[in-house]
């Protein structure tokens, strides 16, 4: 009998039973709690209250195939026992259990779960509604139920964890969104949530030209030692696993990026969160907000974009990774009216071509972060394309996306296809060494030893 089977039979067994015995008191308060405790017993028979895999199963996987998340490899199978990796290697090493389930992925390329280092969840893409709006004309409930869409579709093509950095004005809704996933409510990644974010008063959006208008922020406002100390240890104490803040922002004179909070604010910041362990993410542009950020010591700088050889080589000095989110500069430049490969490039883009370059030829960490939701959640893999087209090699492309991201995001058992590390695999078509394109062909997904596609 399939587990399916069992599991509805064991429905149908507890429905006869509460048929037989109800009692003639049908609606009396009693006999709806012993109703409710039969229904709660049915739904975990039928496995709709629980993601959890079955520890006691063997599921063997035949690739043609495996990027273990450094390296790849020919003639490799990899051995999934519930939800851990129970081994990896050439096919006459690994010790096959009788009961074991044979997948074979015949064209195949087996490698880790991907690791998305930039995401927002409660946004979609700005050619469909502006930022603004999202912001000041969704509710919290529109904005949940698009942020339940994002997550599937982020899975299902191949992101098995995601950083997400800020709910721009959603409060610490990805918190509740992150427990929805891990209790098997929903579907969706593994998160990292950065909660609400946290800017310079005066410094993000929206803004009013009316100046006794108050609107909703994007981002929490924090000042000085009390009002950032007491922001970081407020949004840890709601959920956040990582804190993100903006280093500079577009409030400078004529709307250009600008610098926000001082060096001796962002050393501070670092201080508090790394006593709880929280990493540090830090929103910048400017290079002189870049610089700062590194003198600071945060883990990741995103964006980047002014960045030049001499922050760069700072960067790299005091271990500072750099996520370029390339997909977002070429997202909002179309949306824009640019026309990629048919009008001239807009100076955004060459500076953005220009910092990668520089950051590559530094030796900077580069984590891989598309900035999804300026562009359709799903389509994350289009930051792998632009970082092969931007120099990038193929390889160096997918580490950053596994084993790079899990190391500078501290996810110490994912991001690799090693023995006692969790089962979040990726099966794509074809070999994405010799294409990058075939990241984004994904035949197969297990997130925590358990098949969701």
């Amino acid at each position: 009998m399939t587990d399916i089977a069992k599991r509805l039979h064991a429905v149908l067994i507890f429905s006869k039973i509460f048929i037989k015995t109800r009692p003639t008191s049908f609606l009396s308060l009693n006999t709806m709690k012993k109703f409710a405790l039969i229904c709660w017993y049915i739904l975990i028979a039928a496995g709709y209250l629980t993601a959890q895999p079955n520890t006691s199963t063997y599921t063997l996987f035949k690739p043609d195939r495996v990027f273990d998340g450094r390296d790849i490899h020919t003639g490799w199978w990899i051995l999934v026992h519930g939800n851990k990796i129970e081994a990896a290697g050439p096919s006459g090493q690994i010790k096959v259990p009788a009961q074991a389930e044979v997948k074979i992925l015949a064209g195949m390329t087996l490698m880790p779960g991907m690791i998305e280092g930039h995401s927002h969840l409660f946004l979609h893409p700005y050619n469909e509604t502006t930022w603004n709006n999202q912001v000041l004309t969704e509710s919290r409930a529109e904005r949940t139920a698009r942020a339940v869409t994002h997550a599937r579709e982020t899975l299902l093509h191949g992101f098995t964890t995601t950083r997400e950095l800020g709910t721009e004005g959603a409060g610490y809704d990805d918190v509740g969104l992150k427990a929805a996933i891990d209790k098997g409510v929903i579907i969706g990644p593994r998160i990292l949530t950065a909660t609400r974010a946290i800017v310079a008063t005066g410094s993000y959006g929206p803004k009013s030209t009316v100046a006794e208008t108050v609107l909703p922020q994007g981002a929490e406002e924090a000042d000085g030692t009390d009002g950032l100390t007491r922001a970081i240890r407020s949004q840890i104490g709601h959920g956040a696993d990582v804190i993100k803040l903006y280093a500079d922002y577009r409030w400078g004179l004529n709307n250009q990026a600008a610098p926000t909070f001082t060096l001796e604010e962002l050393k501070l910041a670092v201080q508090v969160a790394g006593s709880s362990a929280r990493t540090v993410a830090v929103h910048s542009s400017t290079t002189e907000g870049m610089r700062r950020a590194t003198l600071a010591g945060v883990t990741t700088i995103e964006h980047g974009d002014d960045g030049t050889s001499e922050i760069f080589k700072l960067m790299k000095e005091h271990n500072v990774a750099l996520c370029p989110t390339l997909a977002a500069g070429e997202a909002t430049s179309m949306y824009k009216g640019w026309k990629k490969g048919v009008d001239p490039e807009p100076e955004r883009i060459k500076r953005k071509h220009l910092s990668f370059t520089q950051a590559l030829k530094a030796g900077v960490t580069i984590c891989f972060g598309g900035d999804v939701g300026v562009f359709p959640h799903g389509d994350n893999a289009r930051e792998l394309l632009l970082m092969v087209e931007y120099g990038m090699k193929p390889i160096d492309a997918l580490r950053s996306a596994t084993s790079t991201n899990s190391e500078v995001f501290r996810l110490s058992q994912l991001g690799q296809i090693k023995a006692g590390y969790l089962a979040d695999l990726v099966a794509v078509e074809g070999n994405p060494i010799e294409d990058i394109k075939a990241v984004k062909e994904i035949k197969m997904v297990m997130k925590d030893g358990v098949i969701v596609k």
